[in-house]
């Protein structure tokens, strides 16, 4: 009986307390609103929107509150799809390569900015490399083409060489490469951003202890730099392990690929398009992005569990 008088004792005692703050500070809660509004009217709500119309067949005369509800029927169509295979397969594949090979270039970047002793050309070489990141897809593929068409530099070097022109645009030997390269190369200056900032908090002192005891350029990476910044490595990599099945770029695909690279390059993204957008199927796409969004959540809850046991990292 006393634990319980206790309990609601501290409760009234907790409740009193927020109110007080409340009282104290009630302008800096009237400043959040604009920012909840925006949170909840343009990330929560169209998420309540999108799983909504999965269970519905969408029609421009109901809306979506009063279009028909159809249950699994949009997922069913989806699986059973004879392209869901082949899109899914593509999906993953992509979003791997693109994972895998394009998370440890930014940091390697980020540690040789971070080491040059000029900070003049360290600006320098941030602004050239942060300037891809805001090129529109459309400006990637004119310079690649530039390069890589049967007429670019590419080919014309090939031929000096004594070698034949290769049409890379139209082989699907060469999609992958072509996607992921240029992936890195629009987004590794942008990626660098966060690494730098993390490699600021480093405490100096730890270097040029280093120094003196005799260590190395590649020691002092391996002992002081990445062990600093490995928890921001762990948390960029779940949440990057999270958007897997986002991480294709449908965007650049669509630019990219051709009726030669077909076969390799329809994603989930690329159906979506086609099959919610142009053919009007509304529903048939939000049940697919319905579908993208549970696998991440559910990658990134076993992510987040595994990280926190072996190396005391999470998410939450």
């Amino acid at each position: 009986m006393s634990k319980n008088l206790e309990k609601i004792h501290n409760l009234s005692l907790k409740r009193e307390k927020q109110k007080k703050l409340l009282k104290r500070y009630w302008v800096l809660y009237v400043l959040l609103i604009p920012s909840f509004s925006y949170i909840v009217l343009y990330r929560y709500y169209p998420i309540l929107i999108q799983a909504l119309l999965s269970f519905k067949e969408y029609t421009l005369m109901g809306g979506i509150w009063d279009s028909k509800w159809v249950g699994f029927a949009n997922f069913s169509e989806l699986f059973f799809s004879p392209y869901f295979p082949r899109i899914f397969k593509n999906t993953v594949i992509i979003s791997s390569l693109r994972l895998l090979i394009g998370f440890l270039p930014p940091v390697i970047l980020a540690i040789f900015l971070y080491d040059l002793k000029s900070k003049t050309l360290q600006r320098v070489a941030q602004t050239i490399v942060y300037i891809p990141h805001f090129f529109s897809w459309v400006i990637v593929y004119s310079i690649l083409f530039a390069f890589m068409s049967n007429s670019g530099f590419v080919n014309r070097l090939i031929v000096v060489l004594g070698g034949e022109e290769r049409n890379f645009f139209l082989n699907s030997r060469y999609f992958y490469p072509l996607i992921v390269s240029t992936a890195i190369w629009k987004e590794i200056g942008w990626g660098t951003i966060i690494y730098l900032a993390a490699l600021t908090n480093i405490d100096i002192q730890l270097f040029e202890a280093a120094r003196i005891d005799g260590a190395g350029p590649l020691a002092r990476i391996r002992y002081i730099t990445i062990p600093s910044i490995f928890p921001v490595m762990i948390f960029l990599l779940m949440l990057s392990i999270g958007q897997i099945f986002m991480l294709a770029g449908a965007e650049q695909i669509l630019l990219f690929y051709s009726p030669a690279t077909y076969q390799v390059g329809d994603i989930i993204d690329t159906w979506v398009y086609r099959e919610g957008l142009v053919q009007f199927k509304y529903s048939l796409g939000a049940a697919a992005s319905f579908f993208q969004s549970l696998i991440g959540l559910f990658l990134i809850i076993i992510i987040n569990r595994f990280s926190k046991k072996h190396t005391g990292i999470g998410v939450w």
